[in-house]
């Protein structure tokens, strides 16, 4: 099963870590997904650009309606992700508790990632979708 770990942070978590060695946090990620990639758990891993830099596609006004970041009304933002093939939720959550960068502030959120199999298989979109994930090499 997959599961995807979504890494968050409040705002003074961020500003946080600006005061870490950023050396020895590059250090620890890298030890940390050298033991997901050995063990064969890890399939993506990418951090994302500040929240200033995004912008938010409003959908409720047709037209939607698109905005600049930072995000307004947001406690936590996502920093980044990793997808885990796993046999479970408990190791998922076992190996977001190894993660090095911990603290007041910091947080994980783990969700399974649902496949296509989950979807009724004779609807003509998900045979579609199917075809293409075959022709591309995602199935």
């Amino acid at each position: 099963m997959k599961y995807m770990l979504i890494w968050r942070a409040t705002d003074e978590a961020y500003a946080k870590m600006g005061e870490f060695d950023f050396e020895g946090i590059i250090a620890a990620m890298g030890k940390y997904n050298d033991e997901m990639i050995r063990a064969g758990v890890l399939l993506a891993s990418e951090g994302l650009d500040a929240a200033e830099d995004g912008v938010v596609v409003d959908y409720s006004t047709e037209p939607p309606i698109v905005t600049d970041g930072p995000y307004g009304e947001t406690k936590e933002l996502f920093g980044g992700y990793m997808v885990l093939n796993v046999a479970s939720k408990e190791e998922a959550v076992e190996w977001a508790k190894r993660s090095p960068i911990t603290g007041p502030g910091f947080k994980a959120e783990i969700r399974r990632v649902t496949t296509i199999d989950e979807f009724p298989q004779d609807n003509e979109w998900v045979r579609k979708e199917r075809e293409w994930r075959e022709a591309t090499g995602q199935l």
